[in-house]
């Protein structure tokens, strides 16, 4: 599977759209209270606890994505927008949403 920001992808020619794919991952309020009560994981500035979990939701928002275009038969995924959002100002609760174009290229 083809994974692009692009909108097309140069010497291939798109021969079907299948339409707009998406996946999300959200990090609850917890996952923020243990990084903060492991501070001693901060090196300079960065928590390295932290910076894992966002990557591992990136990746469970990738493979939903990535298995949404699969599910459809297409072998590419354009245009790609990645997300971070908060959700609620009580809870703390961190949204990863990543959308593309589903596609088969020849």
């Amino acid at each position: 599977m083809l994974l692009t920001t692009t909108p097309n992808v140069e010497g291939k020619k798109i021969s079907f759209y299948y339409g707009i794919v998406t996946g999300e991952a959200i990090l609850g309020a917890n996952i923020f209270k243990d990084f903060f009560a492991n501070i001693r994981d901060i090196v300079g500035g960065r928590s390295e606890s932290y910076e894992n979990e966002l990557r591992k939701a990136k990746e469970i928002a990738i493979q939903e994505m990535t298995d949404a275009a699969i599910r459809l038969g297409a072998n590419a995924i354009l245009s790609i927008d990645l997300d971070y959002e908060t959700i609620g100002q009580t809870n703390g609760m961190l949204m990863v949403s990543i959308s593309g174009t589903a596609v088969r290229l020849d």
